[in-house]
C-alpha cells in the first residue's frame, strides 16, 4: 500500500508556540521536492509534547497543503488505548490517509497486551493503520509472530520498523506476505532494509534532503542501483549526524540552516551543543545542501 520516501515531518517551533506558517511551507516544500508521504506528529514532531489541540491542528493543515497529492499518515499512538483511539478517530475525521500507531511505551505490555490493544483501535476506527515498533523509545518490542497475528486484520496494512534488525523484514515478508507495507525508520540501514524485501522509509534526513531521498527510493524501484548506492553515500554521514544528539534536536538545526524554521525543542528536549552543530554543518555541507 505505501513505498517510496516517507517523511517524518519536524513540529517548527517560535517562541514555545508551533509556528503554522513554517509547518505549512515545509509541507508544500516537501511535496514540491518529490516526497512520497507525510508523517506528522510522530516521534520527530515531538508528539509527546504536543497538546491535543496542537496536534489535531498539525494534522488538519498537513491534509489541507497535501491535497490528495500524497498520503498522510500522522502519529496517533499513546501509552492509553482509550486516548489512543481518540486521536485515531480525530485524525481521520480530519482527513488522514492512515495513522501510525506506535507501540505503547512505559506500560511495558506483554505480546498479548500489543495485540489486544491495536485490535481495539482496528475495531473502533475504520482506518488503515501502520504498527510503528521502536523499542528503543517505547521499551517493548513487538515480536513477527504478534505482527503476522495482527496483519490478519483488514486494516492492519503495514509497519514502521525502527528495531534496526536486518532479519526483520525478510522474516516478515515470508510470514505475511507482498501486501504488508514494510517502512524501515532507520535512515542509516534503510537501503539494506530493502534490499531485505522492505518498501520504503519513513524517513528521519528526509527533512532536509527531500529531492534526494525521493531520487534514490525512485532509482530503487527502477532497479538503478547505481544511483541508489552514490545517493545512500553522500547522506550516510548526514544520518550519522542527525542522530548524534537525541531527535529531533539536530534534525531542526540542520533544517535552521536551510532557513526552514528554528532550532527550537520543547522541553525537555534542549538544543544541541556547538560539536553537535558542526558535525551536522560538515553532514550538510558534504551532502551539497549549504555551501
Amino acid at each position: 500500500m505505501f513505498k517510496g520516501s516517507f517523511v517524518a515531518l519536524i513540529t517548527p517551533f517560535r517562541n514555545g508556540a508551533v509556528d503554522e506558517s513554517a509547518f505549512q511551507e515545509h509541507v508544500a516544500w516537501q511535496l514540491g521536492q518529490g516526497t512520497h508521504g507525510l508523517v506528522p506528529i510522530g516521534t520527530t514532531g515531538e508528539c509527546p509534547a504536543l497538546e491535543d489541540e496542537e496536534q489535531e491542528r498539525l494534522i488538519a493543515m498537513t491534509v489541507e497543503v497535501a491535497k490528495g497529492r500524497a498520503p498522510v499518515i500522522p502519529g496517533t499512538g499513546f501509552n492509553s488505548t482509550t486516548h489512543t483511539i481518540h486521536a485515531t478517530k480525530a485524525a481521520k475525521k480530519l482527513g488522514a490517509d492512515a495513522a501510525l500507531v506506535v507501540c505503547p511505551y512505559y506500560n511495558k505490555p506483554t505480546q498479548e497486551g500489543l495485540y489486544q490493544h491495536f485490535k481495539a483501535v482496528h475495531d473502533a476506527v475504520d482506518i488503515p493503520i501502520v504498527i510503528y515498533n521502536i523499542p528503543g523509545r517505547s521499551s517493548v518490542d513487538m515480536s513477527n509472530a504478534t505482527m503476522a497475528r495482527l496483519a490478519k486484520l483488514p486494516n492492519i496494512v503495514g509497519v514502521k520498523d525502527a528495531t534496526n534488525d536486518l532479519t526483520r523484514p525478510l522474516k516478515m515478508r515470508v510470514e505475511i506476505g507482498s501486501e504488508f507495507s514494510l517502512l524501515s525508520g532507520e535512515d542509516g540501514t534503510a537501503v539494506a532494509y530493502l534490499a531485505q524485501g522492505g518498501d520504503g522509509c519513513i524517513s528521519v534526513t528526509a527533512n532536509v534532503a527531500p529531492a534526494h531521498l525521493s531520487r534514490m527510493h525512485e532509482a530503487w524501484q527502477k532497479g538503478d542501483i547505481a544511483t541508489v548506492q552514490q545517493i545512500n553515500d553522500r547522506l550516510m554521514p548526514l544520518h550519522d549526524a542527525l542522530f548524534a544528539e537525541t531527535s529531533p534536536a539536530p534534525v531542526k538545526y540542520a533544517a535552521s540552516l536551510l532557513g526552514r524554521c528554528t532550532p527550537e525543542v520543547r522541553q525537555p528536549l534542549w538544543h544541541t551543543t556547538p560539536e553537535t552543530q558542526e558535525k551536522v554543518q560538515r553532514a550538510m555541507r558534504g551532502a551539497g545542501l549549504i555551501n
